[in-house]
């Protein structure tokens, strides 16, 4: 369901964002789109500059180049602060949960609602506690006691609380940092389920991953990094899966290092020659 903002532009645009530091290129005109009620998928391998744009969207770095605009207009995301008064929320690996806390606290973490007024006024319990139940069927998310610590729940779980929260308290853009990098075949599908839940309740979302199998099935774009560089910005009707496995893998370049693995057959018979000459 994509839900256009009021003059049809995307809800964030990024033109040619640059980033530098020293002599090293994080970033170099990198630029694509994202619109409300639908997932840009941003891959790359390590080092190929998806935490420094993760960065530069959560107001952590400036962009030395290139500009950001959400709804059609220039933004400035000065700090991580003023990237959540624009409505980005950022879902780290780490997830910033506290492992023995329930699951209600870490809801509400550092946003806590309370009641009474001057030195009366206290932690609300009883609507943190329904407020964290309620959000989370919303979402679609069965939790058995919103009492129990946070820990104790499955990777894919953690995630889906963590998305919850950031839909909760207001988020229009969501940015995932590789929520299902650590996570088997069952808990990455619970994961992608979440994603959907939050792109269909509108959100505009930036799945960052490495795995084109976990992007392609929920990406409506998709955005691909090489060492700061893009290999490309295409929407799903422009690129296959197979295609997209091929460019995240390094296209020429793997059939280059296939080709120098290939076993020499001279010497496949010389190893062979040898083994039978250990053996008698």
């Amino acid at each position: 369901m994509t839900m256009p903002s009021e003059n049809g532009a995307p809800l964030l645009e990024i033109k040619n964002v640059a980033k530098t530091f020293g002599t090293v290129i994080s970033l170099a005109g990198v630029s694509t789109t994202v619109r409300a009620g639908e997932v840009t998928c941003v891959l790359g391998d390590n080092g190929a500059g998806k935490s420094t744009l993760i960065k530069i969207l959560s107001g952590v770095h400036r962009p030395d180049g290139g500009e950001l605009l959400m709804n059609g207009a220039p933004v400035t995301l000065a700090n991580p602060r003023a990237a959540l008064d624009a409505g980005i929320a950022t879902v780290y690996q780490d997830l910033a949960m506290v492992p023995l806390m329930a699951i209600w606290r870490n809801f509400f973490l550092g946003s806590e609602p309370t009641k009474g007024w001057g030195p009366f006024r206290r932690f609300d319990r009883r609507t943190a506690i329904d407020i964290t139940r309620r959000e989370l069927r919303e979402m679609g998310i069965d939790i058995r006691d919103p009492e129990q610590p946070v820990g104790t729940l499955s990777g894919g779980e953690r995630q889906s609380v963590a998305i919850a929260r950031a839909v909760y308290f207001g988020a229009k853009l969501l940015i995932l940092d590789e929520p299902t990098s650590a996570l088997g075949v069952k808990q990455a599908g619970v994961v992608l389920r979440y994603i959907a839940a939050a792109r269909d309740r509108g959100l505009g979302v930036i799945f960052i991953t490495h795995n084109p199998h976990h992007a392609y099935p929920i990406g409506d774009r998709f955005l691909l990094l090489n060492r700061g560089r893009s290999l490309g910005d295409l929407a799903k009707s422009e690129i296959s899966l197979p295609e997209l496995t091929r460019l995240m893998a390094g296209g020429a370049e793997l059939e280059e290092l296939a080709h120098e693995l290939e076993r020499d057959p001279s010497t496949s018979s010389a190893a062979k020659a040898y083994q039978e000459e250990a053996q008698a």
